[in-house]
């Protein structure tokens, strides 16, 4: 699957690399928030010394910023994912990514509205990894 770009996601992704130097893999924009995804070892940089560069980008662009670090293994990229919520175990069942929460509290996160958040990590997951088709939380 090819990715489109409009222009408005390559000024910011073009800011960011420019502010972090950091060799960046994808990036997106959700409803609160826009999404750097770097290549794997690229995390310290990206953030900068006590996350200077994630202030910097984050009031250049006027909005909120996650940054998450790529792996190769598809359970370690869902924990980059959503870090920092806390996963007790994660493992996979043939195409489907368990992952068990501490609390209530901390799966509804994982969840969301609607079960939007679960979704938009599936959706992002399915994009780098095709041995994956849903992820639950329990």
């Amino acid at each position: 699957m090819k990715a489109k770009y409009d222009v408005e996601l390559l000024k910011l992704m073009s800011l960011f690399e420019k502010i972090t130097r950091a060799d960046l893999k994808d990036c997106f924009v959700n409803r609160e928030r826009v999404v750097f995804i770097v290549q794997q070892g690229e995390m310290g940089k990206a953030l900068g010394k006590q996350k200077f560069n994630l202030q910097k980008i984050e009031e250049a662009i006027n909005r909120k910023i996650k940054i998450v670090e790529f792996n190769p293994d598809v359970l370690e990229f869902i924990k980059n994912l959503m870090y920092p919520l806390k996963i007790l175990e994660i493992k996979q069942d043939d195409l489907v990514v368990i992952i068990k929460g501490p609390d209530t509290k901390t799966k509804g996160l994982m969840i969301g509205a609607r079960a939007q958040n679960l979704r938009n990590y599936e959706e992002l997951v399915k994009k780098y990894f095709d041995n994956v088709t849903e992820i639950k939380v329990v």
